[in-house]
């Protein structure tokens, strides 16, 4: 290179040390908005990851009260119901618009 090349390329490249610094700050500050804002979604769903799994132990914690408290009842009930059904199940052979035959 030549003197006068030279000469022109110092004051450039000392004018783009700053430059360069400070565009490296920027990126960095960006960066960490970037991880707070993503630690912070991330806390939000935890925390709604917790609240359903909570109402999901309560719900169950529910039907297991139900299920050990009346469990006698609820299988008399459920088989009052098959009964019932049985007894339903009997016309439930015949379409819509005829009558049963009667066999002789």
């Amino acid at each position: 290179m030549d003197p006068a090349t030279l000469g022109t390329m110092i004051p450039i490249v000392a004018l783009m040390i700053p430059i360069v610094a400070l565009w490296t700050k920027h990126q960095q500050k960006m960066a960490e908005m970037q991880v707070g804002a993503t630690a912070e979604q991330t806390a939000e769903k935890a925390a709604q990851y917790a609240s359903k799994v909570q109402r999901l132990e309560d719900r169950v914690q529910v039907l297991e009260r139900i299920v050990t408290d009346r469990g006698y009842d609820i299988a008399t009930q459920i088989e009052a119901l098959r009964d019932t059904r049985r007894v339903d199940d009997a016309d439930a052979g015949v379409p819509l618009g005829l009558e049963k035959k009667e066999r002789v």
